[in-house]
């Protein structure tokens, strides 16, 4: 799998074959996973937190609530 996005700003996942046709033949570039996970796969996700507000993903905050879900 790999991440190419458009020359209009469009990301996409796709497997290698599509990626390097869509590359070679119509202009995408090849982009890191990590643009593709905090644009597309992470965008506007929210976590509940033990108060019951919601708050925007983040990794530290992952993180953070992970390690209190351990501890208890």
């Amino acid at each position: 799998m790999k991440c190419i996005k458009s020359k209009e700003g469009e990301i996409r996942r796709v497997s290698d074959n599509d990626a390097e046709s869509k590359v070679s033949n119509f202009g995408w570039v090849f982009i890191p996973k990590s643009e593709w996970k905090t644009k597309v796969r992470d965008f506007n996700k929210k976590v509940v937190t033990e108060t019951g507000e919601e708050k925007e993903v983040d990794k530290k905050l992952a993180k953070r609530l992970k390690l209190k879900e351990k501890q208890k």
